[in-house]
């Protein structure tokens, strides 16, 4: 289960050196995709899901982080559909424009949830990325589903193989930061949201750091428009749930995408530890990038994700 990590400084001439067949490529397109852009349907336990679906060509679809939604992702959509991809993102279960179950905020039905969008939608061969929380639910969908319609699988910034510090994870999170994450949701959850949007998500808090009150107010909108039973429930199902099986059955190439300074989700019991599960795993670590690398690094980003899809 060999692996291979490449720090990046960012420049073009690296990426290009790591994925040759992607250089001086300009292969471009109209995002227009089916009957809508924006669309839902209807689990089988009977929750609606908003997704959209831009673009057209082999499909990417995208698994969003917490509390977030799709939209999170939109610096990759709009990129990856003008280079002539079909690109998909929907809104998790409890979160976003979908509806906000009591029950089932856990990431089986997370997977499921995706299981269900890729049949109904008959996606085949696709690029299946997942950011943090949605990198599990990505694992999940593999563990549980399998690879079938899976050409290539990214996890960037991603809570697996387990996000919670144990005996045998002595680099995870302190049980002690979820539970006040739980208590900060309780108590107030727009401060909370605030808090984390504009401190460690994004490395805002570091000494030097420029705040950008776009990117907080966006992320605050994002987290407040999902439920509060859900969002809450999510924090057990991302930090306590063992992915490691998961990634062990991964069969196709893998990018992973991690930052050395990531707060949130810590590189060494997530990057680092999935990339040794990964049979074919290639570890991209990015020097002093937060959490929120896909929009503090969205140019680095959205480079080594078109590299990857077209290697």
């Amino acid at each position: 289960m060999g692996w291979t990590a490449i720090p990046l400084s960012g420049d073009a001439p690296a990426r290009a050196a790591l994925y040759p067949a992607a250089a001086g490529s300009s292969r471009t397109s109209q995002p227009s995709h089916g009957e809508s852009a924006m669309s839902t349907f209807t689990t089988s336990d009977g929750v609606e899901l908003y997704y959209k679906d831009w673009g057209q060509g082999q499909p990417i679809v995208f698994c969003h982080g917490w509390p977030l939604n799709a939209d999170s992702w939109e610096s990759q959509m709009i990129f990856l559909a003008g280079q002539g991809y079909r690109c998909i993102a929907h809104d998790r279960r409890g979160h976003g424009r979908s509806s906000q179950p009591w029950d089932g905020n856990d990431m089986d039905h997370y997977a499921d949830d995706l299981a269900q969008l890729l049949d109904k939608l008959d996606v085949k061969d696709a690029v299946l990325l997942g950011f943090s929380t949605g990198g599990g639910e990505v694992a999940r969908y593999i563990g549980r589903h399998g690879g079938k319609r899976v050409a290539k699988a990214g996890l960037i910034s991603a809570v697996p193989p387990l996000m919670l510090q144990t005996a045998a994870n002595p680099g995870g999170l302190p049980l002690s930061v979820l539970d006040g994450i739980r208590a900060g949701a309780l108590a107030n959850r727009a401060e909370l949201y605030r808090e984390i949007a504009g401190g460690p998500f994004y490395n805002f808090n570091r000494p030097g750091a420029t705040r950008s009150e776009g990117l907080v107010q966006a992320w605050w909108m994002q987290g407040m428009m999902g439920g509060h039973k859900n969002t809450y429930d999510a924090i057990k199902a991302f930090s306590e749930t063992d992915f490691s099986e998961d990634l062990k059955k991964f069969t196709m190439p893998t990018l992973i995408i991690h930052g050395d300074d990531d707060q949130i989700v810590l590189i060494e019991a997530a990057g680092k530890a999935a990339a040794r599960l990964v049979r074919h795993a290639t570890l991209l670590v990015y020097p002093g990038a937060p959490h929120g690398l896909t929009d503090t690094h969205k140019d680095q980003v959205n480079a080594d994700l078109l590299a990857f899809i077209r290697s």
